[in-house]
């Protein structure tokens, strides 16, 4: 059929990503760095993408598309939402909780002790909407770096949320998951704390294309740790 539907300039698109999250249907995908219409049959052609775009890279064409189609929409809609939801096997080690340092300062045998604020740690584990996101400094590490740097909880978790994961290991792209937690949260700060190995440059380009399709100016730094445990 015949019908209005964006178009996407590859040249003008500069990868910030903020019309992939603009549209709520998931038609947009970046592919490559560049924003791409990967589902033609998701794009309602009402254009929420187009204001989000800051280059101008989106504007509307009128050709031979698929139909939109709403109930597939509304299909992957819910399967994202599962596949965010914490673990429904009633597992404790999946349940989101908070941590008061008051209370897990009791005596033990460690004469060290964490700074671990929340659970789960784990990006892929996390809720989007954990009440302890809001007003949070957040944390976002690679999973070798609290092994190589020896004061990782003094000096990277203390008074922050922490998400931790490894961008060879898990499969999938994390730019989702945290683009929606910084979007829906009053999340203040962001850290990234990531290895010199090349393969960790994944997780700091998944938090920056992420923090710029927030919609929000939160301020990021990111510290680099190398196998010795040494700050470059």
């Amino acid at each position: 059929m015949k019908r209005k539907i964006i178009k996407i300039d590859q040249n003008l698109c500069n990868g910030c990503g903020l019309c992939a999250a603009a549209c709520h249907e998931g038609a947009i995908e970046m592919v490559d760095g560049k924003a791409k219409l990967t589902r033609e049959d998701y794009c309602d052609g009402l254009g929420d993408c187009l204001p989000a775009c800051p280059t101008g890279a989106i504007t509307f064409e009128e050709r031979e598309a698929p139909a939109y189609d709403h109930a597939a929409v509304l299909a992957a809609k819910a399967a994202r939402e599962r596949a965010a939801a914490p673990l429904p096997c009633g597992c404790p080690g999946s349940m989101s909780r908070a941590i008061r340092r008051e209370e897990a300062s009791a005596p033990s045998a460690c004469s060290v002790p964490s700074q671990l604020r929340q659970w789960p740690v784990q990006i892929k584990l996390a809720p989007i909407n954990a009440p302890y996101f809001n007003g949070c400094h957040l944390l976002i590490a690679a999973d070798c770096t609290a092994y190589a740097y020896g004061n990782f909880h003094q000096d990277f978790i203390q008074g922050k949320v922490t998400l931790i994961g490894c961008p060879k290991l898990d499969e999938g792209d994390y730019t989702e998951k945290l683009t929606a937690i910084l979007t829906q949260n009053d999340v203040k700060s962001i850290t990234v704390a990531r290895m010199t190995v090349p393969c960790c440059g994944g997780i700091q380009r998944a938090v920056q294309a992420a923090a710029a399709a927030c919609g929000k100016d939160i301020p990021l730094q990111v510290a680099v740790i190398a196998p010795d445990g040494t700050l470059q």
